[in-house]
């Protein structure tokens, strides 16, 4: 006797549910039939779908709601594709494009490209000879090819999450409805566990694509830079406003004159926590076929070889010094140059 048949015999819904058949009932269950014990109360289990469905099969169990998700996303699948595929394949030609670049260019050429945008970014020489030590010591230790994989994946998914949620910023701080709306999707983006964001892809795109992992990144990581340039916006000094208003300004000359430039500190930390989520997630990405110290990091675990993962793992910490302080001493400078 399952432990809530008094609910549907007592509502008189037992020819509802169907007969009661005793192959799914546990060992304990039949022995309690058995002898006439009935469940204490201490031990009344939750009335869940599975303990329901016990005691009326008509009541779909937990695997069935599970199957019924999996089975409708996969009836609509190959709809989503054919809209999907043309608008996401850039973000492939893009990553490979990128990847191909930092993997082409030789080693001679590339490190003094990239100190030379520390320095511009910076004015530096500090910082310069920081950021040198740590892709020489990366080189150094024949990771120099993976670091150029992971910073391509990091400059082609944080440009797109700049280029998309900086306007988007802008079009929630200057309407309170839109907010609201795009509030909660911001939350659950935030909240949902970075795999999470791998299971509908996979599904939706082949391993090989390099679209799969980047729409993973842009989705994890567009967040901050969204929050913050709503937040830098709405935080312009209402007086400031007032005075572009008895300037005659337009709501255009405003927005790019006067709010955006006051604004602009927090848009850089914003891209600060994007650059660095982009980089937390690039790892995890490894797992779908994204190229990077996050491979060595898998095969480290995969392998069990301890000296591979805390390698990699030391050169992805080093990447991600490097990516903090220049975007850091960047922004600092905007500070400086507001002021």
């Amino acid at each position: 006797m399952a432990t809530y048949d008094f609910i549907f015999d007592g509502l008189g819904l037992r020819g509802w549910c169907g007969e009661k058949t005793n192959a799914t009932m546990s060992m304990e269950d039949l022995l309690k039939a058995r002898s006439g014990e009935t469940t204490s109360l201490w031990d009344t289990p939750f009335p869940s779908l599975d303990n329901l469905h016990d005691a009326c099969p008509a009541i779909a169990q937990t695997r069935g709601l599970t199957g019924g998700l999996e089975n409708g996303f996969l009836a609509v699948k190959d709809s989503l594709k054919v809209v999907l595929d043309p608008i996401t394949q850039p973000l492939s030609w893009f990553l490979n494009g990128a990847l191909s670049m930092f993997q082409t260019v030789p080693w001679w050429i590339m490190i003094p490209a990239l100190l030379a945008v520390v320095f511009v970014a910076s004015k530096s020489w500090r910082l310069v000879a920081l950021v040198a030590s740590f892709i020489l010591f990366l080189a150094f230790i024949d990771h120099y090819e993976h670091a150029m994989q992971t910073l391509a994946i990091i400059f082609v998914c944080s440009f797109i999450c700049v280029l998309l949620g900086v306007p988007i910023g802008i079009a929630m701080s200057r309407s309170d409805g839109l907010q609201r709306g795009i509030i909660p999707i911001l939350d659950m983006l935030q909240t949902l566990p970075p795999f999470v964001y791998l299971i509908p892809l996979i599904f939706l795109f082949s391993v090989t694509e390099p679209k799969l992992y980047g729409i993973a990144i842009i989705l994890y990581a567009i967040v901050p830079v969204i929050r913050l340039t709503n937040l830098g916006i709405r935080l312009v000094d209402k007086d400031v406003i007032e005075a572009a208003d008895a300037f005659g300004m337009t709501d255009r000359q405003k927005l790019y004159g006067v709010q955006v430039p006051l604004a602009l500190p927090n848009i850089m930390a914003g891209v600060n926590q994007t650059i660095m989520m982009s980089l937390a997630m690039v790892v995890i990405a490894s797992l779908v076929s994204a190229p990077g110290l996050g491979v060595l990091v898998l095969r480290g675990i995969r392998n069990l070889e301890l000296g591979v993962g805390l390698i990699s793992g030391l050169g992805i910490v080093l990447l991600a010094i490097i990516l903090d302080r220049v975007t850091k001493a960047a922004l600092a400078r905007v500070n400086t140059s507001g002021q």
